[in-house]
């Protein structure tokens, strides 16, 4: 379910000019999906770090620029659907569903397949003078290499054969003491 961005009231004191943390966090998302990537660097700290779990670090407007112009041109169809938004005075929680197709360029070295995927996962912001200075973001990474073909799907006959695989090697290691 897609919650409308602007009937979101969770941590949303408007006093200080719409940058309370939650506000900026709405606004980042908004300005993703509409691929407005010098928009949200106008929201970045310089030394922005942004924390992609799954992915890697990124740290700096560059290093953040170049992951999302990448994570685009990879899934020209990429959207991020906010479930829901909660925050404080420093920081701001976004729960989200990414969903996109695996259509254009290469990420993070992996070759285009046409592949859909959709994706639940958290950014937890944290925020200084109206701008966001790191963000962790949280998603699960075995899904999207399942979504992708990186990974057999689960529960299915070749993720039980590589389970099996794995089990013997393990099993093998440990006869022979290492």
């Amino acid at each position: 379910m897609c919650l409308d961005l602007t009937a979101m009231t969770d941590a949303t004191d408007d006093t200080n000019g719409g940058s309370a943390p939650a506000d900026v966090a709405r606004r980042i998302i908004e300005h993703l999906n509409a691929r407005d990537i010098a928009a949200v660097e106008a929201l970045w700290a310089e030394d922005i770090i942004e924390d992609i779990v799954a992915v890697g670090t990124f740290r700096g407007k560059p290093a953040a620029r170049g992951f999302f112009e990448e994570l685009f041109e990879a899934f020209p169809d990429f959207y991020l659907a906010v479930e829901r938004v909660t925050g404080d005075d420093q920081t701001a929680v976004v729960q989200w569903r990414a969903t996109g197709t695996f259509t254009g360029g290469p990420f993070q070295g992996v070759a285009a397949n046409g592949k859909p995927v959709e994706l639940r996962g958290v950014d937890c912001m944290e925020f200084e003078g109206g701008l966001m200075r790191h963000n962790t973001a949280y998603y699960d990474g075995a899904a999207f290499a399942r979504a992708v073909g990186l990974l057999p799907a689960q529960g299915s006959g070749p993720e039980r054969a590589l389970f099996g695989a794995f089990n013997a090697v393990t099993a093998i290691r440990k006869r022979l003491g290492g």
